[in-house]
């Protein structure tokens, strides 16, 4: 690293600043390896990370360079959140409080990572697994505590269908996770005390690993393939911005959108019609009650045998809460049985709940605080079930994940019990032409990866997608955001039960595990031990 003068009366000043600058820039890089972006040189950020933690003379410095990069990752990466903010103009205030406090809560696990490292790191080139687990495991936790936030973990930095990405059907995307810190870790052993043989066989290793990756990742793609069923199914994206689908005068223009694309000829009448969550401006409780002209038009839309998948909320009436009423947000399945008409086959009600968004985190405290008001949410959705496959007629049972459930690993049975496809539905139409949606659907198709099952993605302004088990975009069956139109492309057929489906995360548990104990024991024995330096 560059060599600063220490008798230079500001040297401790301009060193701290340009830590600082490191750290950000850290962040920063690895940040951009998402999508939209793909910079791989971004992943240098990752051993840039590793050394400033070890050149940190105390903990604290060391928690303030990994949190520092946590939160330009994470503001880079999650800053389309203050777009939710801006369509109501009431909460245009709360945008810029959103983009910042987002990321400086979620930089606090980078910050333990880079504690964690600096404690039980030992000499050696073998340090980097070390660093890897450490960074692996606050990256589980980042996807578990407090119901989670798995947005972007590292390994998800890989663009999905790519030959890099299909170690997830091995490890899942956490494994994935591990293996790629720990690789590109390694060559950040270009700086080290250890004799200069074993920093070149540590970096070539990890240029192995990495060749290794795309080697394995590219041969298992090329030994796909792809078949499909005979369910024809019909996405349906109607491109409804968020903020017009609020005025009376509205609605009805909506729900006309949704019901002419729904009925539009094709070479083939499609067996499942899926809309995306939040589709209409309207609970299910209206839509299908008895006599209202939505659910009439809706039906009339319709053919007998097809079958309509509908994101909705709904209202049920329970007594022994307050307000006297529970609430979901639902996925309905529908079902035209021609003469008796349409009928409600199944309803998935969403297990995994928006913080802020749909449910209030100690709501009773909040209230009273005023914060409920703050954040218009009247009352708090309840969750459902933990998510199981359901029936859909015309088509194999289906998993449902509903909006941003498609970020979490292992909510979808990978051997037995397996469905033979996931549909997400989601409501990305909050986030306007941000990164939000390109990088929701790189997450989403990381569940096809896993699992070995075609992805079904609707949402009302895009990115709607048929995902082959592969984690590709079936042929050009993609609708991008802005654009209206309906996808009408046979399911495809699942890919054989993967290793992650057979064990979920063990392999990644096993390799933390044995990083952390590794790294424990050595330490004893040989603490990595650094001079502070820049």
């Amino acid at each position: 690293m560059l060599k600063l003068d220490p008798t230079h009366p500001r040297h401790n000043l301009i060193v701290r600043w340009l830590r600082i600058g490191l750290a950000l820039l850290a962040g920063a890089g690895a940040a951009l390896v998402h999508p939209p972006f793909g910079f791989l040189p971004g992943l240098l950020g990752y051993p840039l990370l590793m050394l400033l933690a070890e050149r940190s003379s105390t903990a604290r410095g060391a928690f303030w360079m990994g949190w520092l990069a946590g939160f330009a990752y994470f503001f880079i990466g999650c800053w389309w959140v203050a777009e939710a903010f801006l369509v109501n103009p009431d909460q245009a205030w709360m945008a810029p409080f959103a983009a910042s406090l987002l990321p400086m809560g979620l930089g606090l696990f980078w910050g333990v990572v880079t504690v964690l490292y600096r404690r039980i790191a030992p000499a050696g080139v073998h340090r980097v697994l070390v660093f890897a687990a450490c960074f692996a495991l606050l990256e589980w936790l980042r996807g578990h505590v407090l119901t989670g936030f798995p947005w972007n973990p590292a390994g998800a930095g890989w663009k999905a269908g790519s030959a890099m990405s299909q170690f997830a059907a091995v490890a899942g995307v956490y494994g994935l996770g591990f293996v790629t810190v720990a690789a590109v870790s390694a060559l950040g052993l270009v700086r080290g005390p250890e004799p200069r043989r074993d920093r070149i066989g540590g970096v070539a290793v990890g240029v192995l690993v990495l060749a290794a990756l795309w080697i394995g990742g590219a041969v298992h793609l090329a030994r796909a393939q792809l078949q499909f069923t005979d369910t024809l199914v019909r996405i349906v994206q109607a491109d409804v911005p968020q903020e017009s689908k609020w005025t009376p005068e509205a609605y009805q223009g909506i729900v006309d959108r949704y019901v002419r694309l729904t009925a539009r000829p094709g070479d083939r009448l499609p067996d499942v019609v899926i809309w995306p969550e939040g589709a209409l401006p309207a609970t299910a409780n209206q839509v299908f009650a008895a006599g209202s002209p939505d659910g009439i038009a809706i039906a009339q839309a319709l053919q007998p045998g097809q079958t309509l998948l509908v994101g909705l909320g709904r209202g049920e009436a329970d007594v022994t809460v307050e307000g006297g009423a529970r609430y979901f947000n639902s996925l309905f399945v529908l079902h035209d049985e021609g003469e008796t008409g349409l009928r409600i086959t199944g309803i998935y009600d969403k297990h995994r709940l928006v913080p802020f968004g749909e449910y209030l985190p100690m709501g009773r405290l909040m209230s009273r605080l005023g914060v409920r008001s703050l954040v218009h949410v009247p009352a708090d959705f309840s969750a459902g079930p933990v998510p199981a496959p359901i029936d859909v007629p015309g088509a194999p049972p289906a998993q449902p994940l509903i909006c941003y459930e498609s970020l979490y690993p292992g909510f979808t049975p990978g051997a037995q019990g397996r469905p033979g496809w996931i549909v997400n539905v989601s409501n990305d139409a909050w986030f306007g032409r941000t990164s939000g949606p390109l990088q929701h659907l790189n997450l989403a198709s990381y569940r096809a990866i896993e699992t070995g099952l075609p992805v079904v993605r609707a949402t009302p302004t895009g990115v709607s997608a048929m995902i082959d088990p592969w984690g590709r975009i079936v042929a050009d069956k993609r609708l991008e955001s802005g654009q209206s139109g309906v996808i009408d492309a046979l399911l495809p057929q699942p890919a054989a039960i993967t290793l992650y489906g057979r064990f979920g995360d063990l392999l990644f548990w096993l390799a933390v595990v044995a990083g952390l104990v590794f790294g424990a024991v050595r330490h004893r024995s040989q603490p990595l031990n650094l001079r502070d330096q820049a």
